[in-house]
């Protein structure tokens, strides 16, 4: 049997909102048949920080059972396999226009309060200041005007759901079949052949990923030698629903909000975000063009491999456009090989939970 370290500390929904020295790092001890190819640290030990090597006697970590395997974990393929529809744009434009539209509501309030001192001095006028009278009620000049503004984010984000959901039953009505691509891999590196794709479908660019998926839940409690039911760990909330829904549920953040509003179906017709994910450039495709390849990450990743608290997962992800103007994507894990050398690298890849903020 192979002994090995696992050092995680695996940015929470909302990782901007805290300071990652607070969060606990987790240090455990595996055993497993399976062979390492590579020895890792990406990262800093003082930030988000991911380390898989071979132990060391010296070192006193406690151990967990934790299974370890080269091929890709069950509810990966369930939730990042096959096609996906990409979120309405008004979804991104809704969130950034929440900060501008409420400053302009507490701007308007604090006018508001301080309109005798600002006609005084001369800074306002009387047509700017004032209210306007309906029934017995009188209503703020300022505030008839950027409440409405106010309210722009909850109304841009109202019709963004409806017309993601429109899509999504548009699409299990229509299912799409996957396109017939052939893979020939080498190091941080693919070429794709594209044999056939689905009618009224056009692909448009393409690129390999590798990223790190959300430890499991049960695991980090153990690693932390914590129990369900008492109060969780820093970055983690209380047990999520039973059936799991996406990949954040592991760790119980981010449920309902990784994602936009999704129909029911067998699976999630949204690919949530990969808090930690790196990839390489994206690569003008069509539908017709017969042998393309692609590059990974300029930092060389580890191989693949999967445990409970560290993955290591490939993918490759194609944009592509259906006939109605509807943007999808297509996603298949994929097995790599990398350089049988120990790999450091200096930062850890984190972007937001959120799928309409993670720049997919």
């Amino acid at each position: 049997m192979n002994k090995y370290i696992q050092r995680i500390r695996y940015p929470p929904f909302e990782y901007s909102h805290m300071n990652a020295e607070k969060v606990p790092l987790i240090e455990v001890v595996v055993e497993s048949e399976c062979t390492l190819d590579n020895e890792f640290k990406i990262g800093k030990k003082d930030s988000w920080y991911v380390e898989w090597s071979n132990y060391k006697q010296e070192e006193k970590i406690p151990k967990i059972e934790c299974e370890v395997k080269k091929e890709v974990l069950p509810f990966l393929m369930r939730t990042r396999n096959g096609w996906y529809i990409s979120p309405d744009p008004l979804h991104l434009l809704s969130r950034r226009i929440i900060a501008p539209t409420v400053l302009i509501l507490i701007l308007s309030i604090l006018i508001h309060a301080t309109e005798p001192g600002l006609l005084e001095l001369g800074i306002i006028s009387n047509s700017f200041a004032g209210s306007y009278r309906f029934g017995p009620l009188d209503y703020p000049k300022l505030l008839l005007f950027s409440f409405p503004i106010f309210l722009l984010p909850l109304f841009f984000r109202m019709i963004a759901n409806m017309r993601d959901i429109y899509r999504q039953n548009e699409f299990v009505r229509n299912p799409l079949k996957p396109p017939e691509i052939d893979i020939e891999k080498d190091v941080n590196n693919i070429s794709i052949s594209i044999n056939s794709v689905p009618e009224n479908v056009e692909l448009v660019r393409a690129r390999l990923q590798v990223g790190v998926a959300v430890p499991e839940r049960e695991k980090v409690l153990m690693a932390l030698g914590r129990n369900e039911g008492e109060q969780p760990a820093p970055g983690m909330s209380t047990k999520p629903p039973e059936k799991r829904v996406s990949t954040g549920d592991e760790m119980g953040t981010g449920v309902g909000e990784a994602t936009p509003m999704t129909v029911p179906h067998r699976r999630s017709l949204m690919l949530e975000s990969l808090r930690v994910l790196d990839s390489g450039d994206w690569v003008k495709i069509s539908s017709n063009q017969k042998e393309v390849g692609l590059s990974g990450p300029k930092e060389c990743w580890p191989s693949s491999i999967y445990s409970s608290l560290i993955t290591i997962h490939w993918e490759l992800i194609i944009e592509a456009l259906k006939g109605d103007g509807t943007k999808i994507k297509w996603v298949r894990p994929i097995i790599m090989k990398s350089e049988e050398r120990s790999i450091d690298i200096p930062t850890l890849p984190v972007r937001s939970g959120r799928i309409e903020m993670a720049d997919y």
